[in-house]
């Protein structure tokens, strides 16, 4: 006889959410942002190959807030799974899997992504 109120199979109300399983599920959310954000790169050079009204009609999105909005968000998915991608890479070789360790790598993650992604945007808009 099995107790009705335990239930059968782990799911996310018996979790607390950590850190580094918050960083795994971020880790796919970028990775699908950075697929879906590859249809704006397609599009850019789309454009480029259709002549200076297409181009000048992505140039008009692409510089929208919305655009931007986009962008920089593609930008952030970009060296966020990018930083992360060379943790796992470590974590492969057998470095840092201590737990200490994987908490101050997801914390060097979260940075570098934001200190990349202001540089780029820094270089980018001056």
């Amino acid at each position: 006889m099995t107790d009705q109120t335990r239930p059968l199979s782990p799911h996310l109300q018996v979790y607390k959410p950590q850190l580094t399983s918050m960083l795994s599920i971020f880790h796919r959310g970028t990775g699908i942002a950075l697929a879906v954000g590859t249809l704006m790169l397609a599009c850019w050079i789309l454009s480029l190959a259709s002549g200076p009204s297409a181009y000048d009609e992505f140039a008009g999105f692409a510089g929208s807030p919305f655009g931007q909005f986009l962008l920089l968000g593609w930008t952030f998915s970009l060296f966020y799974h990018l930083a992360n991608g060379i943790r796992h890479l470590l974590w492969d070789a057998g470095w840092g899997l201590d737990i200490d360790a994987a908490y101050t790598s997801g914390y060097m993650v979260i940075a570098a992504s934001v200190v990349l992604t202001v540089a780029t945007w820094f270089i980018a808009l001056t």
